[in-house]
């Protein structure tokens, strides 16, 4: 098992009608740090209005353009109608707005000054990435993919089960540390540095997403499913400038109970 990224990727590869999204498409190789067996040879790719470089499709946030001129966040890129692409994080697009570099970029992109940019659009934003990301892994709990509970994950992860380990803001360090050592074992790569990645979310929050009690510690199970679960971590992750290489609970270690 590879190092868990932490980085935004995508693997969602679905691609949008014909001249609705602002931004060129190509492929590129995707990060090779996803879990076993869930890489793809090409993602499509969008163009960032505000910084001009390429990315992944699924690592790029879609803004759609409302009939009445507002700007909505598009987190899964399915609103009907014309969009366009940013691929930066809230303190950048905050700095943007205050300048009026995000109402300009869409204004070219649009073709038309006629643009209402809401000003809570980086909160709306935030809120939409954590919600895709709670309602994925309450998805994946429903369909028995996800593990809860530090001695059922730390069984797991010793037998190499575990595909992807995640831990909540305000777990405790040292619970953090020990399941992210039984999953370097369970998989033999004692001294590589994987560890899980921490949610930007409290136990009890996590708790009402997948309708259990006292989720401080997740563990997933399957390829597929650590691959879905990913993509909308990282993005949450990366737009509110927490993907960076930080130890695992880097949020907060209060001293709780894991």
């Amino acid at each position: 098992m590879r190092k868990l990224p932490n980085e935004p990727l995508g693997s969602r590869q679905g691609r949008t009608h014909p001249g609705e999204d602002q931004g060129a498409e190509a492929t590129s190789e995707m990060d090779p740090g996803l879990p076993r067996d869930t890489m793809s040879s090409h993602v499509p790719e969008r163009k960032c209005i505000l910084t001009g470089t390429h990315g992944p499709r699924a690592g790029l946030i879609r803004l759609a353009l409302g009939p009445d001129g507002s700007i909505a966040p598009d987190i899964k890129a399915r609103a009907p109608g014309r969009g366009a692409w940013i691929g930066v994080d809230r303190a950048t697009l905050e700095v943007a707005i205050a300048k009026g570099k995000l109402k300009g970029a869409l204004a070219r992109a649009f073709k038309t000054g006629d643009i209402i940019i809401p000003d809570d659009l980086p909160q709306r934003i935030e809120d939409a990435l954590a919600r895709a990301t709670l309602d994925r892994l309450g998805l994946e709990a429903r369909s028995g993919k996800l593990l809860t509970g530090s001695d059922k994950i730390a069984e797991a992860a010793r037998k190499g089960n575990v595909t992807l380990m995640l831990h909540a803001a305000d777990a405790a360090e040292d619970g953090c540390r020990k399941l992210d050592q039984a999953m370097r074992v369970g998989n033999d790569i004692e001294g590589s540095g994987l560890r899980g990645l921490v949610i930007p979310a409290d136990r009890s929050i996590l708790a009402m997403a997948l309708g259990r009690e006292n989720v401080v510690h997740i563990a997933i199970i399957a390829a597929e499913a650590s691959a879905r679960v990913l993509d909308s971590l990282s993005r949450w992750r990366g737009f509110i400038g927490r993907n960076d290489d930080a130890g695992p609970c880097e949020a907060a270690s209060h001293g709780q109970a894991a």
